[in-house]
């Protein structure tokens, strides 16, 4: 199903950060969780038909989550998000990886460093996330494996979720 929501998806090669500011029509208690509570992260994360799977996660400053992105043959993708700042509904910053199972990072990939901003406004919550690479090239490969389309994907799962809580 198509929505009216915002999505602004903005590249600043400047800077190498990739901005994304999307809508979502739920508050923002809901919101929150859905993004820093492992059951919900699963449900929305991965862009199907992929699902996420966490291994683990510890929602704290120093804390991490590592996860699985699985695909629709079985086969899997890890990354690992270290989290570096935590402002309880409004602010959460971690450096993203791919890793291996155990959490070991992927060096043929570059790490990513997101600053997610969450504001209501009415019924309504506004997520804000950069994303920072640390350079140009390691910016073009994440978008050139999809990212735009898969986090598309993902942020459309998300409002799934918080459709059915409405009915």
């Amino acid at each position: 199903m198509k929505t009216n929501l915002l999505m602004n998806f903005t590249v600043d090669k400047e800077n190498s950060t990739v901005n994304v500011k999307r809508e979502f029509r739920a508050p923002i208690s809901n919101v929150w969780a859905a993004w820093t509570e492992p059951e919900l992260l699963d449900k929305w994360w991965a862009p199907a038909p992929w699902k996420s799977r966490t291994k683990n996660m510890d929602f704290k400053v120093g804390g991490q989550r590592l996860y699985a992105m699985v695909g629709p043959e079985g086969e899997e993708h890890w990354a690992i998000a270290d989290y570096t700042s935590i402002s309880p509904k409004t602010n959460f910053k971690y450096l993203d990886a791919f890793s291996d199972s155990e959490g070991n990072l992927n060096t043929d990939f570059p790490r990513s460093d997101w600053n997610v901003t969450f504001t209501e406004q009415g019924s309504a919550t506004f997520v804000d996330v950069a994303i920072k690479h640390d350079k140009l090239s390691d910016l073009e490969m994440i978008i050139e494996m999809g990212f735009k389309e898969g986090f598309t994907i993902a942020m459309e799962g998300l409002d799934t979720i918080f459709e059915s809580e409405q009915r």
